[in-house]
């Protein structure tokens, strides 16, 4: 009877095609009747431990899914078709299905559509075939789609539903484990972004600080009407650094801090002049061998440069910061600089223009001590001209340096073609000369001095002597250099103010006859007679510097004798014929 119940009870349940004996396979704990649960297989027996283990073992979701599709088939008759898991709340094929398996378009909307229940699936070519949800403490996790070959017994369906809960269980496992990685993961990175933000919010504020102190260190400076050097010496006391400034051409005009090279090397000025361009190019300062350098250029022209001087490179961010703000208030303060020094050297030229043009003594010596300069003082009138030089505001300029540096303090105005200093005391023989030499790069320079002016009103006369005197220098054989009127001998009687008519009856009297030779045949009979003189009556070096032969010089003061009917050896002769010369190439527009 025993035997026959027992039969009774399985057949109770009808047999229906295409899916497992009804039982909720998905539920735990029991699958089975509650007190009827059946007797293992020998075989599951042995597995389910060692599946158990491997499940919790792993990890993975999609390898602990793969592990439960390959141990389906060692509980019944069973195959699993494919396995799905949740991620992001959408079912999702798992990677790990074998080539064997497979899955079709339908399957898989039908996994996609159900909400955590155990349904009947249709799997093509498969019988008995069922969806099986994975529920676990961390909820759905996914679906195995398992069919069944033949009817499974009930044993064979608890075996099923106990691997389903071990696999729902080791999901939950590793979904717990995988997100407290992920939170794990998620709360050093939010630390690592606060330390981060930390560390900028401090860099911020010291930045912050750092510029405040910069700015606040400058307008103490521009406040107190500090000047280049308060400047330098603020940028000194941030940095750290060397601070030095260099004029538009390269020369040193200060250095705060130490190791200032004594001499100051002298500026090639080709170079300079590219090194300029280049950092003007890039913007900003920049690093050139031991210096960190910046232009200081207000409305885009280029008075200097300001530089740290970092040998080790160690300038950061905040130093050039500073640069960059000392560079902007140095920039002010020469541009303010130089609008006075303009407005002044405007003045100084209306002043000298007057002294040149004749003023009142009272109004002069006003005028002058308001520059620093005295006129009580015994005065000298200097003229200066330069080949391929314009005389314009620049060249006024270095002219006035130049006599500064050789110790002539001036006031300067210019001319057309020339510059024109009133100088306290007597200018040092060829010293200014010289220094123009070298500040211009080239010897080819005329300077004319008059002789001592003692009061204001001379100076008219003065600045006439020093024409003069440039005059004389620049038609002599020797037109470089400086020449002194009181040097001039008989060239002094040659200049403007004396009587252009007699001196034109004289060079009549005695080279008419030449002159007139000259312009009809062509020929530079006067010119080779002046030369000769010049040449103190050397044969030779007259002919080098004609670039003619010596028996053309023999010829032509041959033909000098004879047409002019003088003698050249006679000493009256010869005096009068040299003095007309020099008037006719001085005073008359002779060649020069």
């Amino acid at each position: 009877m025993t035997g026959c119940r027992g039969r009774s009870v399985y057949r109770r349940r009808p047999d229906r095609e295409g899916s497992l004996p009804p039982g909720r396979l998905g539920q735990h704990p029991t699958i089975s009747r509650r007190g009827s649960r059946p007797p293992l297989s020998t075989l599951a027996s042995h597995k389910l431990p060692a599946v158990s283990r491997a499940l919790f073992d792993t990890r993975d979701e999609s390898e602990i899914l793969r592990l439960a599709m390959d141990h389906v088939s060692a509980v019944g008759p069973y195959r699993a078709e494919a396995g799905y898991l949740r991620v992001d709340g959408h079912m999702v094929p798992s990677p790990q299905v074998g080539p064997g398996r497979g899955h079709t378009s339908a399957v898989d909307r039908t996994v996609r559509e159900l909400k955590g229940r155990d349904v009947p699936v249709t799997v093509p070519g498969r019988s008995r075939g069922r969806a099986v949800a994975l529920h676990g403490p961390g909820g759905l996790h996914g679906y195995l789609v398992v069919t069944s070959r033949s009817r499974p017994t009930e044993a064979q369906h608890f075996l099923l539903a106990t691997l389903v809960r071990l696999t729902a269980a080791a999901l939950s496992v590793a979904v717990a484990h995988r997100r407290r990685r992920e939170d794990a993961l998620e709360l050093h990175r939010l630390r690592r972004e606060r330390a981060a933000f930390q560390r900028r919010l401090i860099s911020l504020v010291v930045e912050q600080g750092y510029r405040r102190a910069v700015h606040e260190a400058l307008a103490e400076v521009a406040a107190s009407g500090g000047g280049e050097g308060a400047i330098t010496s603020a940028l000194h006391e941030l940095t750290g650094f060397p601070v030095l400034v260099e004029d538009r051409y390269g020369r040193l005009r200060s250095w705060t801090g130490p190791g200032r090279p004594d001499p100051y090397p002298e500026p090639d000025l080709a170079r300079h002049e590219e090194m300029l361009q280049a950092i003007a190019r890039r913007g900003g300062p920049v690093r050139i061998k031991d210096r960190l350098i910046s232009l200081v250029r207000p409305r885009g022209e280029v008075l200097g440069v300001l530089a740290l001087v970092d040998p080790e490179a160690d300038a950061d961010e905040y130093t050039v910061f500073a640069l960059e703000h000392a560079a902007t208030s140095l920039a002010l303060e020469l541009s303010h600089l130089r609008r006075l020094a303009e407005v002044e050297l405007r003045l100084r030229r209306e002043l000298v223009d007057d002294l040149l043009r004749g003023t009142d003594e009272a109004s002069a010596y006003a005028r002058s001590e308001a520059f620093g300069h005295d006129l009580r003082r015994i005065q000298y009138v200097v003229v200066v001209q330069w080949r391929n030089r314009a005389a314009d505001d620049a060249f006024a300029r270095t002219v006035g340096r130049a006599a500064s540096a050789v110790g002539m303090p001036s006031l300067v105005t210019q001319r057309s073609d020339h510059v024109v200093l009133v100088a306290e005391g007597s200018p040092h023989d060829h010293a200014l000369y010289e220094t123009l030499t070298r500040e211009t790069g080239t010897p080819d320079g005329t300077i004319g001095v008059s002789a001592r002016c003692d009061t204001p009103d001379g100076i008219p006369g003065s600045y006439q002597e020093a024409l003069r005197a440039l005059e004389v220098r620049r038609r002599s054989r020797r037109r470089y250099g400086t020449t002194f009127f009181d040097d001039l001998g008989l060239y002094r009687i040659l200049g403007p103010g004396n009587e252009y008519q007699e001196l034109e009856a004289f060079v009549r009297e005695w080279l008419g006859q030449l002159l007139d030779y000259d312009g009809q045949h062509r020929m530079e009979l006067v010119e080779t007679l002046s030369r000769y003189f010049d040449c103190g009556g050397n044969y030779a070096e007259t002919a080098e510097s004609l670039a003619i032969h010596r028996s053309t010089l023999r010829y032509r003061l041959q033909r000098v004798r004879e047409i002019s009917g003088h003698d050249l050896t006679n000493v009256e002769d010869r005096l009068n014929l040299q003095v007309a010369t020099r008037v006719w190439k001085i005073m008359l527009g002779g060649p020069g």
